[in-house]
């Protein structure tokens, strides 16, 4: 799949007003029997097909709206027999710039880099450190707060209401703290219940987490930007770490704040930061290198792929060295001096990377570090794990630590700034479609379906966290009489207040 990519472009919003009633421009297309579909993708079929076309460029095998509203009439395709037709199916850019901030998401006391998990419908669990509540008022102690028995719709477990809004104490979260990461759960992304730590004071960095046969895997970075460790956890709400199962992934390089992501095949894929061309340390830790491996149970035996993403610079041979503040909390670690390999100019840095997979099409969302300036969110697709990754775009504000999931019908982008986001996922709106069918082979088409708008939707994938179905935008043609020649209409509006717009991709007409 080809897509639009770069960083986030601020459109011009001239808008052209386009009558919603109109006549095709038919021009017959002299063309052989396609068999069972006619694809238009490549920039080259883009133009050929369009009979004319108002407000779009061609280029990169996309139509990219130059207003915010533009029409494709295509050509007519005519057949020598008769054809039955099926479907029209839309195809849009993966480039997902569809994003809105919102107000923080998660529980009011969550602390660090939040790690998202959503394991289904109203099934959701934010981990993060605890901050204990303090009463305060005007630099003086302040009554302490007195909790209250509460009920919560889908916990059938007592809850005592607590100081932070939309936020219960499960008996879980009434145990002590382990120094570790804590778990809360919701079923609507707005209330959350505390059932107390999932990890102990080792296992302070967490990086990530996974979902496989309702055991959690909670990784670690054991020290910190170390080795990928494991928590084995059955039981979530119980306020007792799961099982330590210790060393996962021997990182080859110096530098980790991983993600871990199940393929359709059941393998655990990890993607890490690679410090070895950078200072990491005047970077905020990040990296222009990511590694990749793979491995069947996400505990051992990972095997180490090429680069998923690769933004390196020019290396100058040169060696040169830094420190890390934590690597020698770890007992058995000798030094806390990392080595680099010195490049020029100086590198853009990506890191705390997060995963997801939406039919397919993989994203990694990351700390987004440009050279020279402020940190802030960046993103990255590929159509194959095994491909490399290509930027596509950024938002926000400050040092992310970013976590990416599906739920309650929408994407959440949850981090450790002030802004969280949301999105309706890498579909925007609005496409209409119509086709119309010639039946006398006279090269006009007699014979259209109404006006319809198309939209992709989005589900879970049952079994796995950060894998998302696509339904794709389709337009049904069975009720079109059996006819010689096909064509169709695509009208494009931009109806959001972000830089995203409807970029076309692929169009497939499928026959029967």
């Amino acid at each position: 799949m080809k897509f639009y990519y770069g960083r986030t472009v601020n459109y011009s919003k001239n808008v052209k007003v386009i009558g919603l009633a109109f006549l095709l421009a038919c021009h017959a297309a002299s063309a052989a029997d396609a068999g069972n579909e006619w694809r238009i993708d490549t920039t080259e079929e883009w133009k050929s097909a369009a009979a004319t076309s108002e407000s779009l460029e061609f280029n990169d095998g996309m139509a990219t709206p130059t207003a915010d509203t533009a029409v494709y009439r295509s050509v007519v395709k005519s057949f020598k027999k008769k054809q039955t037709f099926d479907k029209i199916t839309l195809t849009q850019s993966a480039v997902w710039q569809n994003w809105e901030p919102v107000k923080s998401v998660g529980p009011g006391n969550l602390e660090d880099a939040p790690v998202f998990l959503a394991n289904g419908p109203g099934d959701y669990w934010l981990f993060g450190l605890y901050r204990p509540f303090k009463p305060s008022r005007g630099g003086q102690a302040a009554a302490p707060f007195k909790a209250e028995a509460a009920t919560l719709k889908g916990f059938d477990v007592p809850l005592l209401t607590t100081p932070f809004p939309h936020q219960y104490d499960a008996p879980g979260g009434l145990k002590p703290s382990r120094g570790g990461y804590h778990a809360w759960q919701s079923t609507d992304m707005v209330n959350w219940v505390h059932h107390g730590p999932v990890t102990e004071k080792v296992s302070r960095w967490v990086t990530t987490a996974e979902q496989v046969g309702g055991k959690t895997y909670i990784y670690y970075d054991y020290p910190n930007d170390q080795d990928p460790h494991l928590f084995i956890d059955d039981d979530l709400t119980d306020g007792v770490p799961g099982k330590n199962m210790g060393l996962a992934f021997k990182d080859p390089s110096d530098g980790s704040d991983c993600t871990f992501i199940r393929d359709l095949k059941g393998n655990f894929h990890v993607i890490y930061e690679d410090w070895t061309p950078i200072n990491a340390r005047k970077h905020s830790w990040d990296s222009p290198l990511a590694g990749h491996a793979v491995s069947r149970d996400g505990q051992k035996n990972f095997k180490i792929l090429p680069p998923a993403v690769d933004q390196r610079t020019k290396p100058t041979g040169k060696k040169a060295t830094y420190e890390h503040p934590h690597w020698m909390q770890h007992p058995d670690w000798k030094s806390n001096t990392a080595e680099y390999e010195v490049h020029e100019p100086e590198q853009d840095a990506f890191g705390d990377w997060a995963a997801i997979s939406i039919g397919g099409q993989y994203y990694l969302f990351c700390d987004y570090h440009p050279a020279g300036e402020k940190i802030r969110i960046g993103w990255f697709t590929s159509g194959k794990l095994g491909e490399p990754f290509t930027f596509c775009g950024e938002i926000g504000n400050g040092h992310p630590d970013p976590d990416i999931g599906f739920a309650e019908g929408k994407f959440y982008l949850i981090n450790q700034t002030r802004s969280d986001y949301v999105s309706p996922g890498p579909w925007v709106e609005s496409v209409e479609v119509r086709a119309g069918v010639d039946t006398t082979g006279d090269g006009k088409l007699n014979t259209w379906t109404k006006w319809q708008e198309c939209k992709e939707t989005y589900d879970y994938v049952k079994g796995f966290s950060k894998q998302v179905k696509r339904i794709p935008a389709e337009l049904d043609l069975s009720g079109l009489p059996a006819a010689l020649g096909f064509g169709f209409e695509i009208r494009l509006r931009d109806t959001t207040r972000n830089p995203s717009k409807p970029i076309l991709d692929r169009v497939r007409v499928s026959m029967q």
